[in-house]
């Protein structure tokens, strides 16, 4: 079994000093997962899915799991796109 990059609409907080605080991930099927608490974030890479950039520690339902913000590098460091690694099957 291995992982994918999944690209995710997320519904994001800006606080007036800059930081992004994500609230909520809508899935591929429109389904939202609201965020309950982020619990980190870093520069990191998905050691999983690859890629890497900001990785933000999230609670989900009470279950801890990571969401990644993938910088642009053509646009301004504001600009990306927002991933969470997937599992496909191998088939």
């Amino acid at each position: 079994m291995g992982f994918e990059r999944a690209y995710v609409d997320v519904i994001v907080y800006h606080k007036k000093n800059g930081t992004a605080i994500p609230r909520a991930i809508v899935w591929e099927d429109g389904a939202r997962y609201i965020i309950d608490r982020v619990t980190g974030m870093q520069p990191a890479a998905s050691l999983k899915a690859g890629g890497q950039g900001d990785r933000y520690t999230v609670l989900i339902n009470g279950r801890e799991t990571y969401l990644f913000f993938e910088h642009s590098t053509c646009m301004s460091a504001d600009t990306g796109r927002w991933f969470v690694e997937k599992k496909v099957s191998d088939l």
